[in-house]
C-alpha cells in the first residue's frame, strides 16, 4: 500500500474537495482520498492496479492538476 500527498493549487472550496474525493475514489485500487481546502493538498492511499501516473492523469482531466 502506498500513500502520497499532492499539492493541488486549484482546490478552492468544498465542491473542489468533494469532486476530487469522489472521482479519485472510483479508481480501482484506491483505498482513501482526503482532500484539504486549507492546505490545498490531497492525500491518497492506493495499491495496484492504481498508479501515481494514473491518479495524476485523472486529477488533470478533472481540472485539478498536481503542482510540480
Amino acid at each position: 500500500m502506498t500513500t502520497v500527498t499532492y499539492s493541488i493549487p486549484n482546490i478552492h472550496c468544498g465542491h473542489c474537495v468533494h469532486t476530487i474525493q469522489s472521482e479519485v475514489s472510483e479508481l480501482a485500487g484506491v483505498y482513501s482520498v482526503i482532500a484539504d481546502q486549507q492546505t490545498r493538498q490531497a492525500t491518497i492511499t492506493f495499491e495496484a492496479p492504481a498508479t501515481e501516473e494514473q491518479i495524476k492523469e485523472l486529477l488533470a482531466s478533472i481540472n485539478y492538476p498536481v503542482a510540480n
